[in-house]
């Protein structure tokens, strides 16, 4: 399998690529200037100057950095001020000029220092909040197997075409979306779900790229390009957030908007009073608002990085900054409130086979389904029946039900619209409300059983939502289903919902969120298909997206491991990194005030406040990468969690 992956990344690597960007090499080279100036310093006195320009000779190490390195990033800063971006850091790129003016060459050298090594600390910082990231993209794999001619032949991963025939040899990470054609065996797809399942392939079987493959080759069809595939579209979710400027981001800039204009009306105050050219200087570099440019964005690819760990996806980062705010919580029901483990209660014989083949065939084709009614059955026919028949032209489409041939039989498992509107002549019997789930099982085109389900409440549904009031401010819970009556009244009891809606299409339940976002702000939990609608009109929509298309624009967040435990994680996430980021950045910047009022006054000299805004920077930025570390506790409620309990759930729709 080796050959199929990319190299992975020494840990030299993201030390080396601080110097690799022109703010790296500036920095470095600034640190080399201000070490020769410390040297001459020491060996020559003030008064020995450069013959012809009067200037020290222990000064000329500082006027390069400032020629070389300050130059270039007072020449971006001015770019910034064409385009008309009054940020903050404006304030450093004045800082290097007046020191220059005013003959303070240490102090702007610093300040060039302090600019360039602020801009590769945040590169690197920012690396390593995105550590999880690149190992993801570091198990892509590059190559993948094509069949050509009878023969096997290893070819470059962007090559692949639809429709192409793969082998996936054993141990192999699978490089494409695609469908089984040949073979028999497992796939570990527990790096994309969290979920630690084997889960059995078989011809006419689904696999997703990124799943590892078990002892067996097997041969696929290539359903997806790479570039579309499940694996390479998380890629692309996870790269696209942390290009994403949320509010908190936002607001940054903005106080970066009245922070510059008050450091500059302080400085000339200072200088207008004092007479003293050099506290303006000395106020400028003190206030250089480093805590703001550098530490929110760390900690935002931070909170990224750590959901990803959690199994946690962040489609869309402002949702860490407003789920806090939320008050409203509303749920599906099938999967999200319930442990998505039905159990099969009855078989309900209608045709002319004995329960003991019923079994036999529907279970021989369920061993391929990851749907939890699937393994309700399993779970009864496994006790009765001994060995399972070897299914052919397995098919499960999404909302479609299961086919396939068995002892060469078409069996199909669907629901009771489906039957209807594939076999309208075909004599259903009845339903009553209270009758709960159910499957229809059809045999060579003849109703052959009904098999009945009860769900169950998930085993800490009623602590989670009991706890969301006290713990989250959530005042107001929904369960919004399509369910029958019975089933949605008799789970809102028992988690302790108020609010019920049963019966619900997907654009009713949409209506509903719509109408509830309007009066506060709403957090959506559901499976990420058939509730697409109700995730997008949420303030917050998040989804259980094990079998869901983790590009969907409905979800702001995608929780991949289907447990309540990790929504309080992202909630504790959220929660955390608006605590953090506001400690980097307010934090830095009342350090920063304080440290201008005492340069103002004298307190400080321009080499003096440099030293300390240094000092401040460091702090706000190591207090900003604590966002990317596992806390000891990231949920509030006792969830007793079973992982067993915590299987897929994506509605069939049978």
């Amino acid at each position: 399998m080796s050959s199929m992956l990319a190299d992975s990344e020494s840990p030299s690597r993201p030390i080396a690529s601080i110097w690799n960007s022109s703010e790296g090499r500036i920095a470095a080279m600034t640190v080399l200037m201000l070490t020769i100036h410390g040297i001459i310093r020491l060996g020559l006195p003030p008064e020995i100057r450069l013959p012809g320009l009067g200037v020290p000779i222990r000064d000329i190490p500082l006027l390069l950095a400032l020629l070389a390195g300050g130059g270039p990033l007072v020449w971006g800063l001015l770019g910034k001020l064409r385009r008309g971006e009054f940020g903050s850091d404006l304030l450093a790129g004045m800082s290097i000029l007046t020191a220059i003016a005013l003959g303070e060459y240490l102090a702007g050298t610093i300040v060039v220092l302090m600019l360039s090594g602020g801009e590769a600390l945040e590169a690197f910082a920012i690396r390593q909040a995105s550590s999880v990231l690149d190992a993801l993209a570091r198990r892509m794999p590059t190559l993948a197997h094509r069949h050509e001619s009878g023969t096997i032949h290893e070819i470059p991963l962007d090559t692949i075409q639809i429709g192409d025939t793969l082998e996936i040899l054993p141990h192999d990470i699978c490089p494409v979306d695609g469908t089984v054609i040949a073979g028999h065996g497992v796939m570990d797809e527990s790096f994309l779900t969290g979920e630690p399942y084997q889960i059995s392939k078989a011809p006419g079987s689904k696999v997703i790229s990124g799943a590892l493959n078990g002892q067996h080759s097997l041969t696929i069809r290539a359903d997806r390009l790479p570039i579309d595939s499940r694996y390479a579209n998380i890629m692309k979710v996870m790269r696209a957030s942390e290009q994403q400027r949320p509010q908190m981001r936002r607001v940054a800039d903005r106080l970066g908007a009245w922070y510059t204009p008050m450091a500059l009306l302080l400085a000339g105050l200072a200088w207008l009073i004092s007479g003293e050219s050099v506290r303006f200087l000395a106020v400028l570099v003190v206030a250089t608002p480093c805590p703001l440019l550098i530490a929110i964005p760390v900690a935002i690819i931070g909170a990224i990085s750590l959901s990803a760990r959690r199994g946690i996806i962040i489609r869309d980062p402002s949702i860490l900054e407003t789920l806090p705010t939320c008050t409203t919580a509303i749920f599906d029901k099938t999967g999200t409130l319930t442990a998505g483990e039905p159990t099969l209660t009855k078989i309900e014989l209608t045709g002319k086979w004995a329960r003991e083949t019923v079994l036999r065939r529907v279970g021989a084709l369920e061993q391929y389904s990851k749907h939890p009614l699937a393994r309700a059955v399993l779970r009864v026919a496994e006790a009765e029946i001994a060995r399972f028949p070897v299914p052919t032209q397995v098919s499960e489409p999404p909302g479609q039900g299961m086919t396939g041939t068995v002892e060469e039989t078409q069996v199909i498992i669907t629901n009771r619209a489906k039957a209807r509107q594939q076999f309208p002549q075909m004599d259903i019997p009845p339903t009553s409300q209270k009758a709960g789930l159910e499957c229809l099982v059809v045999m060579d085109d003849r109703l052959a059983a009904i098999l009945r389900f009860r769900d169950r409440p998930r085993h800490d549904s009623a602590k989670f939502v009991a706890h969301l009031r006290p713990k989250h401010a959530l005042s107001r819970t929904i369960l919004l289903s399509g369910d029958r009556e019975s089933e949605v009244v008799t789970l809102a009891d028992q988690v302790g919902i108020d609010v019920r809606h049963f019966g619900k299409s997907p654009e009713e339940k949409w209506e509903i969120v719509r109408e509830e976002t309007q009066n506060a702000r709403t957090m959506y939990l559901g499976d990420g298909i058939n509730d697409a609608p109700a995730l997008a009109a949420a303030t917050v929509g998040i989804a259980f997206g094990t079998q869901s298309d983790i590009t969907s624009e409905a979800a702001g967040a995608v929780i991949l491991d289907r447990t309540l435990v990790k929504v309080d994680e992202l909630m504790h996430i959220s929660k955390r990194l608006r605590r953090i980021a506001l400690q980097s950045a307010v934090g830095g910047m009342t350090l920063s005030i304080a440290g201008m009022a005492l340069a103002a006054t004298g307190y400080l000299t321009p080499v003096m406040g440099a030293i300390a805004q240094e000092g401040i920077d460091l702090i706000a930025v190591l207090n900003a990468l604590r966002m990317a570390w596992l806390p000891r506790r990231l949920q509030d409620y006792d969830s007793s969690l079973d992982t067993r309990n915590s299987r897929s759930s994506e509605d069939r729709n049978r």
